[in-house]
């Protein structure tokens, strides 16, 4: 069984400038999603773990941490606005044309979702094995908000809604039906999904692996505060 580990990281950011190689704890964030790569390749030999970057300064960090790429990420992919499976795809044919294999299975990790861990994605990688019709699965939180109860969206009255309706009257989150939030952790892909052409990680056929600890994604500053505290007093309800 043969895996592509893809660790994306663009060079420019927004909302935090930096966040793929800030550091957090004294560690580059990307070290994180290196680390547990590695730790998923000594359970699953056959891995090869890739970084798709367009920057220098994070080729550099990543190499610090002992991932090395010969691969840069073309203009054409390195702006905000390109989807990530276009991306994945890219570095994907990348590596099949230089290792002259195929692989059976992309596992993709984003560097600013690091909260999860070698059993998370075993448990996961297990779960799409045993359905052979599934074409991808992603990591997903169960949702705070929910659209049957507690969130609207304004409709073509001008006035506001549930964004979606239920059979019967819900009169209590706990009776709502079971919504998950994507947390962007990380996503398995068979290679039929990009032989396929899917253009988004929701297809038809996916599957989700529901993370059972804390799981967010780091897009402001204060949320590097809060993962901050959180590893620093050992406040984590699992282990990194």
């Amino acid at each position: 069984m043969s895996v592509l580990i893809t660790i994306c990281a663009r060079g420019g950011s927004k909302g935090i400038p930096g966040k793929n190689i800030k550091l957090l704890n004294d560690k580059p964030l990307i070290g994180y999603t290196i680390d547990v790569a590695k730790e998923f390749k000594r359970h699953i030999p056959d891995t090869d773990i890739a970084l798709s970057t367009d920057s220098v300064e994070i080729k550099k960090v990543a190499g610090n941490c002992g991932l090395h790429t010969t691969y840069t990420r073309p203009d054409a992919l390195a702006g905000d606005s390109v989807g990530k499976i276009e991306t994945i795809k890219d570095i994907l044919l990348y590596y099949q044309k230089n290792k002259g294999k195929k692989y059976n299975y992309i596992l993709d990790m984003d560097v600013t979702s690091p909260l999860r861990n070698l059993n998370d994605l075993l448990a996961a990688f297990e779960i799409i094995e045993n359905n052979s019709e599934a074409e991808n699965l992603f990591s997903v939180s169960r949702a705070a908000r929910n659209p049957y109860f507690n969130m609207v969206e304004q409709k073509e009255n001008g006035f506001f809604a549930l964004i979606k309706n239920a059979d019967t009257t819900i009169f209590s989150r706990q009776s709502a039906p079971v919504v998950y939030d994507i947390n962007a952790s990380f996503y398995f892909y068979r290679l039929s999904f990009f032989e396929k052409g899917y253009k988004g990680a929701v297809t038809d056929r996916s599957l989700v692996y529901v993370v059972p600890h804390i799981c967010f994604d780091l897009d402001y500053p204060i949320d590097f505060e809060f993962l901050s505290y959180l590893l620093l007093n050992k406040k984590l309800d699992f282990e990194l």
